[in-house]
């Protein structure tokens, strides 16, 4: 179903695992690391016609901080808070409703893989808004709830190392299993088809 739903979406290189892959695969890695957490404030920065930019996601408290820290660093957009991200299904119909009404021109979701993905997928198109992103902890960085790694660690690409140290309970199963796992299936994609030119990546 993840599968599926992702079909819809563009999606941006974001982490080591996925440069491993890349090399492995295609014999290069990928030109930048565009996670959501340095990319999407870099794409609202760039963009100079005012937008109205609506966010979904995290705690109230966190999405409000986010919004705050966005206002500042894009001056230009207008940032709504939409509702956070602790909701049941029987309050969807009026979130949705509430999206469709304000119709903004970027919404970020910000409720964790898979969720956000597949709550874009089952709920939001163009009657919604423009540009739906899944940001996934984007709100809880900018809000400081949340610390990001130092600079030294990104450059070195082990902010995954960090993530994992700040929240172990909740990210063992991301990196500690599914890193390896995913890398094994890369392996096993490349033993079976044998590497692939370069160029069969763009």
């Amino acid at each position: 179903v993840f599968a599926e739903a992702l079909d819809d979406f563009l999606v941006l290189p974001d982490g080591v695992g996925v440069d491993i892959a890349a090399k492995l695969l295609y014999g290069a890695p990928f030109p930048d690391n565009l996670n959501g957490t340095d990319f999407v404030p870099a794409f609202l920065q760039a963009s100079t016609r005012p937008l109205t930019v609506a966010l979904l996601g995290a705690t109230r408290v966190n999405a409000e901080a986010a919004s705050v820290k966005l206002s500042a660093l894009a001056v230009q957009h207008k940032f709504v808070v939409v509702h956070d991200g602790y909701f049941s299904a029987a309050e969807e119909p009026a979130i949705v409703a509430r999206i469709a009404r304000l119709r903004p021109d970027v919404l970020l979701v910000a409720m964790g893989v898979p969720r956000q993905e597949l709550w874009i997928a089952r709920h939001i198109d163009a009657r919604h808004c423009i540009l739906p992103i899944a940001v996934g902890a984007l709100l809880d960085f900018l809000s400081g709830t949340v610390p990001r790694a130092p600079l030294w660690m990104r450059r070195l690409r082990l902010e995954w190392l960090f993530r994992l140290w700040i929240e172990p309970g909740r990210l063992w199963r991301r990196y500690v299993v599914g890193n390896p796992l995913f890398l094994w299936r890369v392996l096993k994609q490349k033993l079976s088809h044998g590497p692939r030119p370069a160029e069969a990546r763009r």
